[in-house]
Order: C-alpha cells, then structure tokens, then sequence
C-alpha cells in the first residue's frame, strides 16, 4: 500500500451501478506477463551482505512476498506481507468467509494457522478439507491458546473468533506470529483496537460503521458512501500507509471448499 491515489469504479451489479470511490493503489514491481495467485511457499527473508559500492544499485520491491488476499482492480495479485519477525495485529470487520479464504491462503506459504473460536463447527470443516491430510489448522476453544512456537520457517496465524468485542488473547505476542481479528460489525466501544492493528480490513459496512470508520481511518466521503454497498467479493484494506480495494478472487479449489463469497455467515 503506497499514498499513490488511483480512480475505482466498483462493478456494476443488477441494483445499478455502485458508487464510484478514491483508493490508494499500491504500485507494484513489473512482474511481466506472470499472473500467480498462490505465491511460493514459505517467507523470503534471507539475510544478504553488500559492499557499499553496491549500495547504489540496490531496489527492493514492495507488496511481492507474502499472502495473497485478492487482486487489485487490475486484475494484479494484491500480495500482504503477513509474517514478519515481530508481531502482527490484523483485524477483518466482515465475515466468515474472507477469514477463511486467507486462513487457507496463508496455509499455501507454509503458515500453521491456529482458530480461536467459539464456534468450532463453523471451522471443522475447514480444518479437516484443508492441507491435504496434514493438519495445518487447528481450532481450539477461546481463551486456550498457548504459546504457539511459531519461527520464520514455520510462521502461526493466530485467527480470533469470538465477537465484536473479543477478550484479551492468551496467547503471548512474539515474532513471526500474525493476529487475525475477525469482527461481525465495528462495535464503538472496540475502535481503540483496531487504530493500533497494523491492518484493517472492511467489508459491507452500515452506514453508521461506515461513519465510525472515515472518522478511525481517515476515509474519504467517497468511501463512507461505498462501504454500506461493497460487494461480497470485495474489501477495504486500510494501513497507516495508505489503503486499497481488492477482491477476493477465490479460485476454483477455493470456491469448491468454501463455496461462493458473501458478506454473512
């Protein structure tokens, strides 16, 4: 996400045409023709030693090493740099279904993902279809989350089910650990929360929600009017940075395990 600002004309749809929004769209490395929507497994973060006389001659690009969450409105993967050696807070206001399609994504680099819910067999299914007969998601009660050893070869998504207004998370914060906050509405009394997450991300919000928001995140009055209209398939991602539309453009596989996007559970 970059503070470069790009015109958005959501999809039209049967109800007419959606309200035109102002996004930040972060600009990417030139990648060729390549289209990946499964990035490679595991974090790309080795350590490399330059002389200073290369110094000069050094880029680093921005947005291509991580987990896919969608495409951008050019059909480009919008790739989030998830795990880091430091601790992660992501919150999604939304629903079920996103939280689940990034819980399988994150699966596709390496991650272990840990589910926090009190509604395990909302989650079971995903457990038991997703990695091939290994169990890399586990889901446990809320509240009994241990310490989950999470290191840069095997990075943990912590994913936190439970409410608007979650308890405090027993699980220790430490590198190479990613909290995702899954959120069925922006509740007021939540909103300290999500100003220090490192992202947010919103789906279909009221307009009341909506309000809430531009006031957290600084949106502009074109967002406000287009969150209580989003399509199920798109969200808002926000970050101190800048923020940005994407799609969830769920593949074939995805959409077979989980079925079409939506907005509810």
């Amino acid at each position: 996400m970059s503070n470069a600002t790009s015109a958005y004309t959501p999809r039209r749809t049967g109800r007419g045409r959606e309200p035109e929004a102002r996004v930040v769209v972060a600009p990417r490395p030139e990648r060729g023709t390549e289209q990946r929507l499964i990035p490679a497994r595991g974090p790309q973060l080795e350590k490399h030693v330059l002389e200073p006389a290369e110094f000069d001659a050094l880029s680093l690009p921005v947005g291509d090493d991580g987990v896919v969450i969608g495409t951008d409105q050019g059909s480009r993967p919008a790739v989030l740099s998830m795990f880091k050696p430091k601790a992660l807070d992501i919150a999604l206001v939304g629903g079920s279904y996103l939280a689940q399609l990034l819980a399988l994504r994150a699966t596709a680099t390496g991650a272990r993902v840990v589910v926090e819910t009190a509604r395990p067999q909302l989650w079971a299914p995903l457990a038991q279809n997703a990695g091939g007969g290994q169990q890399v998601i586990a889901v446990v009660p809320v509240r009994r989350v241990g310490n989950l050893g999470a290191t840069a070869a095997s990075p943990v998504l912590l994913l936190r089910d439970a409410g608007a207004r979650p308890p405090r998370s027993s699980a220790p914060k430490t590198p190479w650990v990613t909290t995702l906050t899954l959120l069925p509405f922006l509740d007021p009394s939540y909103s300290g929360h999500l100003i220090t997450a490192d992202y947010v991300a919103m789906q279909q919000i009221s307009p009341p929600e909506a309000e809430i928001a531009a006031r957290l995140f600084r949106l502009s009055p074109q967002d406000v009017s287009a969150l209580p209209t989003l399509l199920p398939e798109l969200a808002l991602w926000t970050a101190r940075h800048g923020r940005q539309y994407v799609f969830s453009a769920p593949t074939q596989d995805e959409s077979s395990l989980l079925g079409a996007p939506r907005r509810m559970d």
